[in-house]
């Protein structure tokens, strides 16, 4: 048995000093991407809104108001707190922290069970950075409802592709047969729209949407 992992069932699974290992690495990466940047380094603000977005974010992942059997659960709009980095700061800083964030859920769900490298980047790694991409928006007229959408749609898009090539066993016996060609597309894009219907309703909520700008202003304050 590896000191990092173990064989689980033909997949693997992270030990506890796996996970340790795990979080360390995710401190060195991003600590990495920001001694690479060609521009200035982050800001301390840059730094704290965040952290602080991420860790918000990742405690309401853990709020979920439904779960479906084979993974994917809809969350207490743990994704727009991902996309609001971007949305502050652009692609660079969102997807850093999208990054982050991804290696987080991949440590807290995902090294409980993996088959490969490659169905850990499509589930995690790619899959939750990809959230970083509402930066591309950020300066565009209802930026964060655009960016929101775009960036969950791609973070779907890394699902299914996952799914077409790691879960196709698991569709269960019930489902319509002339629709199994697309069951990882419904599979992964139900829980994750009926979340992003959820949270534009709530974003576009005359209060909330005056607090999100305020927070926008004070995240970009120099």
């Amino acid at each position: 048995m590896n000191i990092f992992w173990e064989s689980k069932d033909g997949a693997f699974a992270l030990t506890k000093l796996g996970i340790f290992a795990s979080i360390a690495v995710i401190l060195a990466a991003v600590l990495l991407i920001g001694l690479l940047k060609n521009k200035k380094t982050y800001s301390v603000r840059q730094v704290v809104f965040s952290a602080m977005s991420i860790a918000l974010a990742f405690l309401l992942s853990m709020v979920k108001i439904l779960r479906l059997s084979w993974g994917g659960s809809v969350t207490l709009l743990s994704m727009l707190f991902v996309t609001l980095t971007g949305y502050w700061y652009g692609p660079g800083v969102g997807f850093t922290a999208a990054f982050a964030y991804s290696m987080l859920q991949f440590v807290e769900g995902g090294g409980g069970y993996m088959l490969s490298l490659l169905q850990v980047a499509l589930d995690y790694l790619l899959a939750f950075t990809a959230l970083g991409a509402s930066g591309f928006f950020r300066k565009q007229k209802n930026g964060l409802v655009t960016g929101y959408l775009v960036a969950v749609l791609l973070r779907g898009l890394f699902h299914a592709i996952g799914g077409y090539l790691f879960w196709m066993d698991y569709m269960p016996d019930n489902f319509p047969k002339e629709l199994a060609f697309a069951y990882p597309v419904i599979y992964n894009y139900a829980y994750l729209l009926i979340e992003a219907a959820i949270t534009i309703a709530v974003i576009s909520l005359p209060p909330v949407k005056k607090a999100l700008a305020q927070i926008k202003n004070m995240a970009s304050a120099k």
